[in-house]
């Protein structure tokens, strides 16, 4: 007998499959209803004490005193409204400042120059090192509160667009000069559309330091705000209050995200397709 031909087997393409959102949906529900039930049986069998971890029950009666306004503190609709306003009236002001930045510093190498120093130095440096200078410079009035936001959600708005200019391939932009499009046609139809994803990306990034840097921020003289309210029960130890106002801010962020999520299939609906 003749072995048969390997070359003609058929190849299996289908090894490799990437999980769809139904299967990831399922897996993460699993996982917080596990680490749910591990919380719960901590506290109950009385493994941590209630000082360092308390009950899920003592932390959903603090948000229901929160919610129906029966807490020793202003109601959570407060808190919540003074941070929202903080928070997205930063990143929408960092979003119109900083993304046009970035997009002039992928297409100029004079605004590159001029602009990258000072994000590069600011970059890496955590916003309680110049909380002390917005202070002095700005006074403690909501200024520098929204200001700590701000510059937290500049720098990977901006490093994000100018990373995302680079993302059109020459020969995309040679063919669009090539039917006739001008230097402005080619940045709006071709470059700008191939940088729309990293934008996107870096939005998503922006917002999530914009929330981690909340409660720094309401650390100036603020008597309103998820992260004051979270800085005020810490100082008198109630770690019920703070794991509630912690569970809010993460459902909030974790919020935004997804529709940030639902925006970017909407505006590239190409992403992880080509």
């Amino acid at each position: 007998m003749t072995e048969p031909n390997k070359a003609s087997a058929p190849l299996k393409t289908s090894a490799f499959k990437i999980p769809g959102e139904g299967s990831s949906l399922v897996i993460s529900v699993v996982t917080l209803l596990s680490l749910l039930g591990l919380w719960a049986l901590t506290t109950s069998m009385g493994w941590i004490k209630p000082l360092f971890l308390p009950s899920p029950q003592a932390v959903f009666t603090q948000f229901y005193e929160y919610i129906t306004g029966t807490a020793n503190d202003k109601p959570l609709w407060e808190h919540f409204v003074a941070s929202m306003l903080r928070v997205f009236g930063a990143f929408l002001l960092a979003s119109l400042v900083a993304i046009p930045v970035g997009i002039a510093m992928g297409m100029s190498r004079v605004w590159r120059g001029i602009f990258d120093p000072p994000i590069e130095l600011y970059r890496p440096l955590p916003p309680l090192a110049y909380l002390p200078l917005i202070i002095i410079w700005f006074g403690i009035d909501e200024l520098p509160k929204v200001l700590l936001i701000f510059l937290s959600c500049f720098a990977p708005l901006a490093m994000a667009a100018r990373s995302g200019m680079r993302s059109a391939s020459q020969e995309q932009m040679n063919a669009a000069y090539s039917m006739g499009a001008s230097y402005a046609q080619v940045i709006r139809h071709v470059v700008l559309p191939a940088a729309l994803p990293e934008i996107l990306v870096g939005m998503r990034v922006a917002i999530g330091f914009g929330w981690s840097t909340l409660v720094a921020a309401e650390m100036v003289a603020a008597n309103v705000g998820l992260g004051q309210m979270v800085l005020n029960a810490s100082n008198f130890l109630r770690t019920d209050i703070v794991i509630m106002g912690i569970i809010v801010i993460g459902i909030v962020a974790y919020g935004f995200d997804l529709l940030m999520r639902v925006i970017e299939r909407r505006l590239v609906p190409w992403k992880g397709k080509m």
